[in-house]
């Protein structure tokens, strides 16, 4: 295979849109939340085993039933935010909870990260035990 077929296998995805895919233990307890707490309605209302939420720009991500929900140790969906003090008020006035953290190279104050580039985020966990965040980062 030559350098420009592969450049040209890698270039395919590039133009393609990315949806998240998030596990949940409990599917009616998981919508609840992305409904009361994200304000987030499933386009599939009527769909029995999974929920898919389209979000800005062609972005989605889709919620399935599993019994292997909570298990991952890092972030697992990113919204990017051009207000992070306004959205986190937003969310935590619908009961969202906002992790704090103090790693080597991440601490959180009140919720909120800082990036050496002078971005911010923070994490909240959904009641599957997915761990979301909301950042100034650019997507």
């Amino acid at each position: 295979m030559s350098w420009g077929s592969l450049e040209s296998e890698i270039a395919m995805l590039k133009d393609l849109n990315v949806a998240g895919v998030l596990p949940a233990s409990d599917l009616a307890r998981a919508r609840d939340f992305y409904r009361d707490k994200l304000g987030l309605e499933p386009d599939n209302p009527e769909a029995a085993d999974n929920l898919l939420y389209k979000c800005a720009n062609g972005t989605a991500f889709l919620l399935y039933e599993t019994p292997n929900a909570g298990t991952a140790k890092n972030t697992q969906l990113g919204f990017q935010s051009t207000d992070l003090e306004q959205d986190m008020a937003d969310l935590r006035a619908r009961g969202v909870v906002f992790e704090e953290y103090d790693f080597p190279g991440l601490k959180t104050e009140n919720g909120i990260a800082t990036f050496p580039t002078g971005d911010r985020g923070a994490w909240f966990l959904d009641t599957e035990g997915n761990i979301l965040s909301i950042a100034t980062v650019p997507i």
